[in-house]
């Protein structure tokens, strides 16, 4: 399957990312209709409403989950054998994706992160119905915004509260670099620029590197020296570890929860 058609049913923030990193990196617009168009003027073909037919190989679902009885109907109607449903709903399982859409070729579910607009996503996909072969035609699909990567859905909402999630997570780390840094002196505006350059930098040279990230820190951090003293207070007692596990505990659980939310109401 080469996804030459795809239709995306909700283009708000997510999906848009998606579809705006799709174009960037070169894709057809003609590939791409969108249903309940995006505030952005993409190039593509946009209705208003889901359309009654059409031929697509593929429908991204990307309106929010508690809207997915509202469209359910519909993009049943459009997905069959030949079309693959894609899910970027936190917390709808693939049973339940399998349940709405039982004609469909296959259901997936997808979670990137807003990166995908700039090509530089995770992308946690999940499926019980593709084959190797199908899951290769998906994975070049999703090549364009990042990482594409395989995971058992029993793992998803934790991949999800670590590549899904994690961009906010970075985003408060980043802050609070800049908080800091003006509680002890600096101007804030200035400890906000160069917290932001600094993280950029370093992620840059994490990705570039052969070494892990903990190997980068103690090759940074020199015996006795600044950063080492800095690295004392991230890892006394494991403070650093044990407070982003809870993070992503609590993060991960939640995800559990609103698959449960959703059983319910169906």
């Amino acid at each position: 399957m080469a996804y030459d058609n795809t239709l995306i049913v909700g283009c708000g923030n997510m999906a848009g990312g998606m579809l705006e990193g799709w174009l960037a990196a070169g894709l057809d617009p003609a590939r791409f209709t969108i249903a309940n168009p995006s505030e952005k003027p993409f190039p593509v073909t946009q209705h208003r409403s889901i359309p009654d037919g059409g031929d697509f190989d593929a429908v991204l679902i990307g309106v929010k989950p508690q809207k997915l009885g509202e469209v359910a109907e519909q993009v049943e109607r459009l997905a069959g054998p030949g079309c693959t449903v894609l899910s970027i709903l936190a917390g709808v399982t693939l049973d339940t994706l399998a349940e709405t859409f039982p004609r469909a070729g296959a259901v997936v579910r997808v979670m990137p992160n807003l990166a995908v607009a700039l090509g530089k996503s995770p992308v946690a996909l999940a499926s019980a119905d593709l084959d190797q072969a199908g899951q290769d035609a998906l994975t070049a699909f999703m090549d364009p915004l990042g990482t594409p990567e395989w995971v058992g859905e029993d793992a998803f909402d934790l991949v999800t509260a670590l590549a899904g999630s994690g961009p906010a997570f970075t985003f408060r780390f980043i802050d609070a670099l800049a908080a800091g840094a003006s509680e002890l002196g600096l101007p804030r505006e200035q400890a906000d620029r160069l917290a932001l350059a600094m993280v950029e930098g370093a992620a840059a040279l994490a990705a570039d590197s052969p070494h892990d990230p903990g190997e980068l820190a103690r090759r940074v951090a020199s015996p006795g020296g600044m950063t080492q003293k800095g690295i004392d207070v991230l890892d006394a007692d494991g403070a650093l570890v044990r407070l982003l596990t809870e993070t992503l505990r609590a993060a991960r659980d939640r995800g559990a929860e609103l698959a449960a939310e959703a059983r319910r109401k169906d």
